[in-house]
């Protein structure tokens, strides 16, 4: 198992498979069980993604694996998790593997991170971002988000009003505030950083992609001050702009934020898309 050294002096396992042109996927490779599993699949998602993902690519690609999420909440970087070391980040896990080019998949917060990786490195072969768009995308909203989250978080829990939602998958107001304050924080410190970010203004040179779900509309209930959070929008409305900046673009009709991210939906996207990127033809 190959380690990585990440900003902060803590340490990340990074698992390799296959060969042939490195992908790196900041996905969880080792499938989730018990409790958890479960209420994963309540919500519509799958608690082996990032094994499928893997399985999905390794017999053509050297996919390099390492679940950065799962490493933030269990290794809080409350003041420091932003662009800059996110991005950093990402190169130590390359280096680790001794990658020098490599193309990058990330979806919703990691896909944003992806973008900002491209923003600071010329190693990119390829960028891929899922659920999260390259233009108009929604980061006041989502600080809105952070930072009613980390009032929650921080506040007494007789003080934080209770869920009002069904519980249905995709209803993000039966969602239950579980982060601890430095788990919660670091989100926030993350999009503070992105505050004065203008997508408009980027220009990458690298082949990209981007894709969501034609549903991926996120309303959040008045816990978080019914903020919207559109990530469909911009790639419909705006497609023509997003294309004409050098992206490839996919909308898949009828699915939402979680269902996108699901192996069975991204790979017949993904994998094409890769294969026809990084293999040059003969």
């Amino acid at each position: 198992m190959t380690k990585a050294t990440l900003h902060d002096g803590s340490t990340i396992e990074v698992e390799v498979h296959g060969s042939g042109p490195v992908v790196l996927m900041p996905v969880n490779p080792t499938p989730v069980e018990g409790e958890q599993a479960e209420a994963m699949r309540q919500w519509g998602a799958d608690p082996a993604l990032g094994r499928s993902l893997i399985d999905g690519l390794s017999d053509a690609f050297r996919v390099v694996a390492f679940d950065y999420e799962g490493h933030v909440l269990a290794n809080p970087k409350p003041d420091t998790l932003t662009p800059d070391n996110v991005s950093a980040d990402i190169l130590a896990v390359a280096d680790a593997v001794g990658a020098d080019r490599f193309a990058y998949y990330g979806y919703s917060w990691l896909a944003l991170s992806g973008l900002q990786l491209a923003l600071r490195t010329d190693r990119l072969s390829a960028l891929v971002m899922g659920g999260f768009p390259p233009l108009n995308g929604p980061y006041a909203a989502m600080l809105r988000v952070t930072e009613a989250t980390y009032e929650m978080a921080v506040a007494p829990k007789t003080a934080t009003p209770p869920a009002t939602g069904t519980g249905e998958p995709g209803d993000w107001s039966s969602t239950e505030v579980t982060l601890g304050e430095g788990q919660a924080r670091q989100f926030l410190s993350l999009y503070q950083a992105l505050r004065g970010f203008d997508d408009s203004q980027v220009r990458l040179s690298c082949p990209r992609l981007c894709f969501a779900g034609s549903q991926d509309e996120i309303v959040y209930d008045e816990r978080w001050g019914g903020t919207h959070v559109s990530i469909a929008g911009p790639l419909l409305r705006d497609r023509a702009a997003i294309e004409a900046l050098g992206w490839d673009v996919e909308v898949l009709d009828g699915l939402d934020h979680t269902g996108a991210m699901q192996s069975a939906n991204a790979l017949p996207i993904l994998r094409p898309w890769l294969e026809k990127t990084l293999f040059l033809p003969a």
